[in-house]
């Protein structure tokens, strides 16, 4: 996806499930709060089916919209590990290199982040890693290549003031390194809309 139809499909999610999904001041949802489509679509009262659908489409979206394969995975394996399933759900998200590289604000937008691990600037424990949904595990250490530390796109993300990084991961900005500490609660991340993992653990068991 170019880089000038990345945003607009950004801003249609946002339209489409009624709400600024990440926080930017240029979502066209602060000015304009209706659905895609010449005359929006009327919001009516949603049933408890669009409730739970509109929650996984919220979390699949907010992590640069995961294919729904994916997202069963997640789900799936959310359900085997002990505990809460909305909860551990989100725990598997947020271990997502892409996710973690976002909240540690070395790059501005989730799909940026994607991109970023994909195109090898991003080590882990001094290895190089280019998946995605790598899982971090609670001490790893990630950081940018030191070849990549100068690109636009990372100066970007710094200079950011929209955005605070999260207690769970410790960041040295200057050093473009970070250390994942532990696998947050849904309490701990920073959402800019309501997540409501318990609907979509109603909705996968339907």
């Amino acid at each position: 996806m170019s880089e000038k139809k990345r945003p607009s499909a950004k801003y249609k999610i946002d339209r489409r499930l009624g709400c600024n999904l990440w926080g930017r001041p240029k979502s066209p949802y602060n000015k304009r709060q209706t659905a895609p489509g010449q005359h929006g679509q009327r919001r009516g009262k949603m049933s408890d089916y669009g409730l739970q659908l509109m929650a996984k489409q919220k979390l699949k979206g907010h992590y640069a919209n995961i294919g729904e394969k994916q997202f069963r995975r997640y789900f799936a394996e959310a359900s085997r590990l002990r505990g809460d399933t909305g909860q551990n759900l989100i725990g598997l998200l947020e271990r997502r290199l892409d996710a973690v590289i976002y909240r540690c604000k070395f790059v501005p937008t989730i799909f940026a982040a994607r991109q970023f691990v994909s195109h090898k600037h991003i080590l882990v424990n001094g290895k190089c890693v280019n998946i995605p949904s790598y899982q971090v595990k609670p001490g790893d250490v990630i950081e940018i290549k030191e070849a990549s530390r100068q690109l636009a796109l990372v100066q970007q993300a710094e200079e950011d003031p929209s955005r605070d990084t999260p207690e769970y991961i410790e960041v040295d900005a200057k050093a473009r390194k970070a250390t994942f500490l532990r696998t947050p609660k849904l309490e701990d991340v920073p959402f800019a809309t309501q997540m409501e993992p318990q609907l979509i653990v109603e909705y996968y068991s339907r």
